[in-house]
């Protein structure tokens, strides 16, 4: 049907679907709004029938019973096929679509946490006299590096020793440690440069760069919390990586306790649900979450909400200059985390989700035909190898049917966030804001 339309027509219709405006409209015809309305067509594609079909027939012969299975297969307007696709399932980690696209709704993808390191006392020959007080208003990936940075800062305003305690007066995570006070022993080890600190860190030192130098500061004090000090002096503001960056290392690594700060800084598991319910225009039954990284099966979502979700994250950042690949795993760009030991068809996009019942996957693949196909998989069952390798070869059927595409820059990672490297840099994210 909408092959009948001039790109104007479209437009117009667009609009009147209370759709924003696109210099291409064709764009927006492929960013669907998937809402339950008049706005979603019902078109469903023989291909996709028999695919799918065919698919549930092999789970129900493996001992999998068909109606603990969703899936749901949209292209632009029109749904393809659908099984189950509008009932709650347990999604794992698809949970963190939910909290991806709250996040870029609250803050904005280039949102930066900060870091304060503050003293209530002087500084007086490179000694703070008081104590060294670190306030963090959320940062989900405070790596060894960037306390690293914190302590050259240091260094170089001057300052070697600190006469007082080390005070946390917020939450912090420091290398995603949940516990604030094993956190803020971890941050002392890492400014005095104890010994075998690296040990706790070991997957992280290995992406240290070499030339980091250790930081040397000496402080006297113990470690202990407060509650936020007024008047306290700020000595050095540190940035987080932008948010953009963070959800794509979130996703990338479905990272759970990054997932779940943020779901805490978002105001809670039901902020979280309003705001992603609001932003993809689904209702709030189809998003049933006990928290914000997907551990537990208590979390369900329908395949049809985490199609819904992905596109509407992808409908934000499409004005921005970026794509959902800049904030989510794509086929040929990322091999590691959970893209490793997956045959997933060219250029798609995608988010994982497992527990040891559960094997969940949604994203986009690019097709000839259909152009870009919205997808969510929702399984349960034990062999879970079993049904990543099931999914895997169901997508490259559906590519297969709709044909394959060379390129696909729509949901290809952005020129603009190749051209970003250096922010990646924790030193270049450090403000000194007194220097003593």
């Amino acid at each position: 049907m909408l092959e009948l339309f001039s790109a104007g027509l479209v437009a117009s219709w667009l609009q009147m679907m209370g759709l924003p405006r696109s210099a291409d409209p064709w764009d927006l015809v492929n960013r669907p709004s998937l809402q339950t309305a008049a706005w979603q067509v019902n078109a469903v594609d023989p291909a996709a029938e028999r695919v799918k079909t065919q698919y549930l027939d092999l789970l129900k012969s493996q001992g999998l019973d068909p109606n603990s299975q969703g899936i749901w297969i949209q292209s632009g307007a029109n749904l393809l096929t659908s099984h189950q696709g509008t009932v709650p399932m347990s999604a794992a980690s698809l949970t963190k679509i939910a909290t991806s696209l709250a996040a870029l709704q609250t803050w904005g993808v280039n949102h930066q946490f900060e870091t304060l390191v503050m003293t209530n006392g002087q500084i007086q020959n490179g000694v703070v006299q008081g104590d060294l007080l670190i306030q963090s208003n959320g940062d989900p990936m405070f790596l060894a590096e960037d306390a690293i940075a914190l302590g050259n800062t240091l260094n170089k305003m001057g300052i070697t020793r600190v006469t007082g305690d080390l005070v946390l007066t917020s939450r912090l995570m420091l290398h995603f440690e949940k516990d604030d006070w094993k956190s803020a022993e971890l941050l002392k080890k890492i400014l005095t440069n104890q010994k075998d600190w690296e040990l706790e860190v070991d997957q992280e030192v290995a992406t240290i760069p070499e030339k980091m130098t250790r930081p040397k500061l000496a402080i006297a004090g113990k470690v202990r919390s407060s509650a936020p000090i007024e008047n306290a002096t700020i000595l050095v503001r540190h940035r987080s990586l932008p948010l953009h960056h963070l959800l794509k290392k979130l996703n990338v690594y479905s990272q759970n306790r990054m997932s779940q700060l943020l779901a805490d800084h978002l105001g809670g598991t039901e902020a979280v649900i309003q705001k992603a319910a609001t932003a993809a225009r689904i209702p709030t039954d189809e998003l049933l979450l006990i928290n914000g990284s997907g551990l537990g099966t208590e979390n369900r979502i329908s395949a049809h909400a985490a199609c819904a979700m992905l596109a509407a994250i992808d409908r934000y950042l499409h004005p921005l200059n970026l794509t959902i690949a800049d904030v989510f795993p794509a086929s040929g760009f990322d091999r590691n985390g959970t893209m490793e030991d997956r045959d997933m068809p060219a250029r798609s996009v995608i988010k994982t989700g497992t527990l040891s019942t559960v094997s969940a996957l949604a994203g986009v693949v690019p097709t000839r035909d259909r152009g870009l196909v919205w997808f969510a998989i929702i399984n349960r069952g034990t062999d879970i190898l079993e049904l990543r390798q099931q999914q895997d070869l169901f997508l490259h059927a559906l590519q297969r049917e709709w044909g394959m595409v060379r390129s696909a820059a729509a949901i290809e990672p952005s020129a603009w966030v190749k051209q970003q490297r250096s922010v990646l840099d924790a030193s270049k994210r450090n403000e000194i804001v007194n220097g003593g």
